[in-house]
Parts: structure tokens; sequence; C-alpha cells
């Protein structure tokens, strides 16, 4: 059995860091069966100070469903401890999650330009971060990092993980012939629709159309947009936020927004949610609302949709067939009275429209997952840059 080890900031237990978290974990559960999974990663959850319970004192491997784990503490992420586990820890491929990530990416690769571990085949996945708008923000750090990593050649040789054509252009417009191998691989969706979610959201006639964010509140995922795209509508909305409080700062800018909302939408932040509660809550809203500027993939859409609630996004993520598939909407964030248009259409259609796009919305889902050729894609990606 080829053996994939694996670095990637955040993993179960956790639930806060969002996409990389949920697309590893699918992974695992898709082909953990014919591929043995090692994972690096820290011993607590994004924004906790505090370990995960119940780890074991001598720092060893934890079986974690179909992975082996190795959750590292705080003083345990110095560039020598990265480079004796990957020398003592057998493997195949190595897979990174992450382009900019100082700690879970860059030690690794470290390790790997000055010759101090064994050679190996590489994969890295840049989880969106070469979108046009994950470049924009903080532009000016970002752009010198890259400059200066592909002059000292830190990610040549590398295969590069796309999950889909789009983000292939955004990692060539990025890097040129820095990114010579570009493997389209989607990410793998998870989890299934709970069962009364087809008839636990649909709301009544003449109620307020309920809403909802779930995502880390930072600006990548754009929730002060949100709230001015709901300034504009004049319907009776109810708007509810769910997710980890990434940037503080940021969240003050959205509570000032919160502040001016007219007196028909009622917006309310309700903290984060566990994975085992995203889809349940998700289940309760008629229109689940995430302008962001930019998702290599989008899992939280796709929950979204596995719970039957109709989605309304960026055109910035590979969900682009939504108006045709009758299941939301995705939208340039040029245009935010098109926003506003979709949220008061939806406010003032007949239950039995809402009904339709529920209903439309789980049956999308099914058809996307039973179709293998994602779980193909990865293994193909994995077996090739194990053999190569």
């Amino acid at each position: 059995m080829l053996s994939v080890l694996t670095f990637v900031r955040h993993y179960l237990p956790g639930y806060k860091h969002g996409g990389p978290l949920r697309t590893i974990a699918n992974m695992v559960e898709a082909l953990g069966d014919e591929f043995s999974f090692r994972i690096v990663t820290l011993d607590r959850d994004a924004t906790d100070t505090e370990p995960y319970p119940d780890l074991p004192s001598d720092g060893g491997w934890v079986n974690v469903g179909k992975a082996a784990v190795l959750y590292l503490p705080p003083d345990k992420k110095s560039f020598r401890h990265f480079a004796r586990i990957i020398r003592e820890t057998p493997h195949d491929s190595v897979y990174l999650n992450s382009f900019f990530d100082p700690v879970f990416t860059l030690k690794p690769l470290l390790a790997r330009r000055l010759g101090l571990v064994p050679d190996a085949r590489w994969i890295i996945a840049p989880r969106g971060e070469f979108s046009p708008g994950a470049l924009d923000l903080k532009a000016w750090k970002k752009r010198p990092f890259i400059a200066g990593v592909r002059a000292a050649g830190v990610y040549r040789g590398l295969t590069w993980q796309a999950s889909s054509e789009h983000e292939e252009a955004d990692i060539r417009r990025a890097l040129g012939s820095d990114a010579e191998r570009i493997h389209i691989a989607p990410d793998l969706p998870g989890g299934a629709a709970p069962a009364n979610a087809a008839v636990a959201g649909p709301r009544k006639d003449g109620e307020p159309l309920r809403i909802c964010f779930l995502s880390r509140v930072s600006p990548m995922k754009n929730l002060a947009y949100a709230l001015d795209v709901l300034a504009r509508v004049r319907v009776p909305v109810r708007f509810d936020i769910y997710g980890p409080l990434d940037d503080r700062r940021y969240w003050d800018e959205c509570r000032s927004r919160i502040s001016r909302l007219p007196a028909n939408v009622v917006a309310d932040y309700r903290g984060a949610v566990g994975h085992a509660e995203v889809l349940s809550v998700l289940a309760r809203y008629d229109l689940f609302f995430l302008p962001t500027l930019g998702e290599n993939y989008g899992h939280v859409i796709c929950e979204a949709l596995a719970a039957g609630t109709p989605v309304l996004i960026a055109d910035t993520t590979p969900w682009r067939d939504l108006a045709e598939s009758g299941v939301g909407w995705a939208l340039p964030l040029s245009a935010p009275g098109a926003f506003a248009e979709k949220i008061e259409w939806l406010a003032r259609a007949v239950c039995v429209e809402r009904t339709r796009m529920r209903i439309c919305a789980l049956s999308y889902v099914k058809k996307m997952r039973d179709q293998g050729s994602a779980i193909e894609s990865n293994r193909r990606m994995l077996l090739v840059s194990a053999r190569n």
C-alpha cells in the first residue's frame, strides 16, 4: 500500500479551519483503504489555545478514521523537527495543503531544498490561494514572497493539484514555469443530507426570508459585502451569521454595518458550528449566502446544497451551473444589485417554487456524488505522484 505523508495546519477533530480540513478528511474516507495516510497537524483547532483532549502523552501517532495522525504542540514546530518527521516516517509521497503556510508547507519544502530528507514525490495543493481575490488580500506581502521563493527554487519540481480548470489557470498565472506539472483533481464532497432536509426548510408565506452565512468571518469570505447587499433589500429578512471570528478588526467593520441595516433586515451572530451540526443548521434556512472572493472548491456550498438549501454565491468558485440546475445563483461581485434582486425574488416566490429549488438541490448533490470521476482523479494523482 502506497503511503502519503500529509501536512495540514488543522485536522479532525477540529472544524474551524474549513475547506482544507474537510478536503483531507473526505479524501481519507474515500481512498483510505487504498492508500496509507499519515497526517501531521497541530494539536488544537484554529483560534484555540488548548490542545484537543485525550491526546497520547508520548506524542505518538493516533488512529483517526482511516488515517494515522501526529498532533504537534506549539513547541514541536521547528525546522529540525519537521525534517526529522519526514526522514523517520516511511512514505512514497508528501502532500502539502497550502502555498503560503510558513510552517506546514515552507519548512518541509526547505528541508527538501536543502537535501535533508529522502527523495520522494511532492504534491502541493494551494487551495484557492492564487485566485485574484485571494492574492489581492495582503498583496504587499504575498507577491514579494512568491518572487522570493521562485528565485530560490523552493517550489520547483512539485506536482500541483488544481481543483478545476479555473484554478489551474490561476496557478499558471501566478507561478509560470515553476508550475510545470498540474494535475486537476477536484475536492471530494462529503456528508449526507439529513433525512428531513426537504421538509425542514420551507417557510410559511408571509414570514421573513431566512438567510444564513456559514464560514470563517474574514475578508476572504466577504461578509461585509453580504451585509451591504442586504442593506439594499426591501423585503423582510432574517440573516444569521455562523463561523469562527478569524479577524476581530474585520468583524468590528461588519458589526458597524449590522448596526446600520434597515428595519426590515435583522442580523445576528450565532457563533461557530461543529461539523456534525452543519447540515442540520443549513437545512433550517431558505438561502445560503456566501459572496466569497474565491474558493478552489467551497465545501460549505456543497453542504448547503446537500441540506436542500439553495445558494447565492459569487462567481469566484467552480460552482458555475447553479442557475441552469435550478439550485441557486453565482453572480459577479461587481453587481451587488443583482444579488439583492435574487434575494427579493426568492422572498416573493410561492411555496411550490421554493420547495422545487430544495428538491433540485438534493438531486444536484446526489448526482454529483454518484459520479466517480472526482475520486478517480484524486486516486490517479496520488498513484502518479508516488510512482513517477
